[in-house]
């Protein structure tokens, strides 16, 4: 009988993953300048103009309330660094236009900024992740954070996530 019951609350576990697994299935993130793993263009690089590339977004699950994007590359040499922080975008939209300053708050990158800082590897070829949160609700009382501040503020919070992986070397 206490086996019976295990294997029910597995089986309940189980099927609960594989429900969330599924939501997150449609959420996708996609550039018109790039495509998925492919070499992002000097133009949105320190070696260009170092603006943002345009980002549309498809699939967000039900109750997302807004939206979260964090840039970042793992492959620096001092371990993850994060090129752009944007929080509490509204849930009505669906996409950022190349360079665009967003309204909604964003974080300080570790360049030390607000805003965009584009890919700038030292040296080798470099992977940066857009990863897009789907969030049940806004995060309150940030102002300019910073990773450490924004990956404790998105606990609990996120939905879903999307991501689009691009490279670039110098």
């Amino acid at each position: 009988m206490i086996k019976e019951s295990l294997l029910s609350a597995l089986a309940l576990a189980l099927l609960a993953a594989a429900s969330s697994e599924g939501a997150d299935a449609g959420f996708k993130i996609t550039s018109t300048a790039f495509s998925e793993g492919k070499e992002i263009p000097k133009r949105f690089t320190c070696d260009g103009e170092n603006v943002s590339p345009p980002l549309a977004w498809t699939g967000a699950p039900a109750g997302t309330k807004a939206f979260a994007l964090i840039l970042d590359d793992p492959d620096a040499p001092s371990g993850l660094f994060t090129h752009w922080i944007v929080l509490n975008l509204p849930a009505s939209d669906h996409s950022l236009p190349e360079g665009v300053k967003p309204a909604a708050n964003q974080g300080t990158n570790d360049f030390g900024k607000p805003g965009y800082g584009g890919p700038c590897p030292p040296r080798g070829t470099h992977r940066y992740f857009f990863h897009l949160y789907a969030l049940k609700g806004e995060l309150s009382g940030l102002k300019s954070p910073n990773r450490k501040q924004i990956d404790a503020a998105l606990k609990g919070h996120v939905i879903a996530e999307a991501r689009l992986m691009g490279t670039y070397q110098r």
